[in-house]
């Protein structure tokens, strides 16, 4: 496989953004997808080891989950009702696959590892799918979260969700899941510190001017860059206690420290060296 530079990724990325397609184009090339979600084991992985983390494994009958970012699928809504459980899936766009055979196929695989998921026999649109499986799916953002009843959801998950929320947004995110969440509700968050360039820091070279703006951040490859000391301090300054399940490391920092732009020239090296972390917020 061809190495390709971090560089040439942003270029490429740029370029293909301004050609008149839309994502569903880009998607079935492979191109500017938004994770796994529409893969049937992924999907049931991920949800089972947030459901675990939580505390939630065999105790999901009549909880209402909401997912953030659920990206090319809405198959999370299948299998929490295959527990008996109500979900709401939440975008910044409509990115979901409207493959309705997906879905039919996927609730099929529930099926033959035991669950029981929904007769999606007759479903003609993810819609139907939805519906009979009593979920819903939000797509504007910080503007659908705002919308959610308050005290409502049992769970908030996210599978490297949160470092792709604007920056600007990110604290006022974070307040308003404290908000919707029930007093002795829980969320479990995967956070991928990396660059989703080269799986580096190089998106820590550029100045917050050329990194928010238009260009790059509609581009498929913005992260908010908030490192793992402060994301942690947001979360707690929205209500959270913290819990940190795992924290992963490189051995040593990815990018010379020469490197890194003015904003980012201030931070301590153990904060360069984390790559990811798992959480628990209640």
């Amino acid at each position: 496989m061809v190495n390709i530079p971090w560089w040439s990724k942003i270029i490429a990325k740029i370029i293909l953004n301004r050609l008149p397609f839309g994502y569903k184009f880009w998607q079935k090339l492979g191109l500017f997808r938004h994770g796994k979600m529409d893969n049937s084991a992924y999907v049931i992985g991920v949800f089972n080891s947030h459901c675990e983390r939580a505390g939630l494994k065999g105790e999901l009958k009549d909880r209402v989950i909401l997912e953030l970012g659920p990206g090319d699928s809405i198959a999370t809504a299948i299998v929490a009702a295959s527990h008996g459980a109500k979900t709401i899936l939440l975008d910044s766009g409509k990115y979901a696959s409207q493959d309705v055979n997906l879905y039919k196929f996927f609730a099929e695989n529930l099926r033959d590892i035991g669950l029981k998921p929904p007769d999606l026999s007759e479903a003609e649109n993810i819609e139907d799918i939805l519906d009979l499986c009593g979920s819903y799916y939000y797509t504007r953002g910080l503007s659908s979260l705002k919308a959610i009843e308050k005290n409502s959801i049992d769970l908030i998950f996210s599978q490297a969700v949160l470092e792709h929320i604007r920056e600007h947004e990110f604290q006022e995110t974070m307040v308003e899941c404290k908000r919707v969440l029930k007093n002795y509700g829980i969320a479990s968050h995967r956070i991928d510190l990396k660059d989703h360039l080269g799986g580096g820091l190089n998106n820590l070279r550029f100045s917050n001017r050329v990194w928010e703006s238009s260009s790059f951040v509609r581009s498929g490859f913005y992260t908010n860059r908030i490192r793992y000391s402060r994301m942690v301090s947001l979360m707690e300054e929205a209500g959270f206690t913290i819990e940190l399940v795992k924290v992963d490391r490189w051995d040593t920092i990815p990018l010379a420290k020469s490197k890194l732009a003015t904003e980012f020239a201030h931070l301590c090296d153990d904060d360069l060296l984390i790559k990811g972390f798992d959480v628990i917020l209640r």
